[in-house]
């Protein structure tokens, strides 16, 4: 697999719980700009942010990075990412595509390597990212996936087997807090984007059950942190205040 990267960063204004997200003001700029800020400090090559709606796009533009405008009634972060790599790679250069959720302004960008990492050297169709849950009450919180993993003793990647918002596997032994961050080959993704939503993956609500239950290679690499996503007005202050600021004046 040639290890040319490409990431995408989905972003849409639509939110349930927080409106507008993607142009909330953290530390002076546009989330989404925080966001395509951590992406270029992976220092993988291209960053491109896949903008449902045109003030998204603007504001990337704005601060010096590069954007497309996707179909606002795409349904998933995927398709748009799909979507977006045909209009600005359509000669196919980029064979491996990373996938950042647009609502992690706080993102370690060794995250991103991470996960490019385990796709080039497995040859997985896909990888993700995973951690050691430490905090007892992540167990049973349904919000928080757990990845089951075939990780051989002292293995830091292994393949997934299943993810779930139950309390799995079952017995002693340590569970793991799925990370949302995924890199695809190009071949896997315009696969993926192709599928129908499967039974497991309706019934959980979990997009990645679609590519296990297609046949698809997941890999999870182990890494030390989970990132904070901004889904509350909560999580938003939360990330003012680590990246040192508080609300814009």
């Amino acid at each position: 697999m040639s290890a040319e990267p490409i990431i995408v960063i989905p972003a849409r204004m639509a939110s349930t719980r927080l409106p507008g997200k993607p142009l909330a003001d953290i530390a002076g700029q546009p989330m989404i700009v925080q966001v395509w800020r951590r992406a270029c400090e992976a220092c993988l090559g291209r960053v491109v942010v896949a903008a449902a709606e045109r003030e998204i796009a603007e504001a990337v533009v704005a601060a010096g990075g590069e954007a497309v405008l996707t179909d606002p009634d795409l349904p998933s972060g995927s398709d748009r990412i799909w979507q977006a790599l045909k209009g600005v790679d359509p000669e196919g250069r980029h064979e491996v595509i990373l996938n950042v959720q647009g609502d992690l302004p706080t993102l370690d960008p060794h995250l991103v390597r991470r996960a490019a990492e385990a796709l080039v050297k497995t040859g997985a169709d896909i990888s993700t990212l995973a951690c050691e849950i430490k905090v007892e009450e992540e167990r049973t919180n349904p919000n928080v996936v757990k990845a089951v993993i075939a990780l051989p003793d002292g293995a830091r990647s292994g393949r997934a087997l299943y993810f779930t918002r139950a309390t799995a596997p079952y017995g002693d032994g340590p569970h793991y807090h799925h990370i949302g961050l995924y890199g695809y080959s190009r071949a896997a993704l315009a696969r993926f984007v192709s599928l129908a939503p499967s039974p497991l993956e309706r019934r959980e609500k979990l997009e990645q059950l679609r590519a296990l239950e297609a046949g698809m290679s997941i890999e999870v690499a182990l890494v030390d942190t989970v990132p904070l996503g901004v889904d509350t007005p909560a999580d938003l202050e939360k990330a003012r205040a680590a990246l040192g600021h508080g609300a814009a004046a």
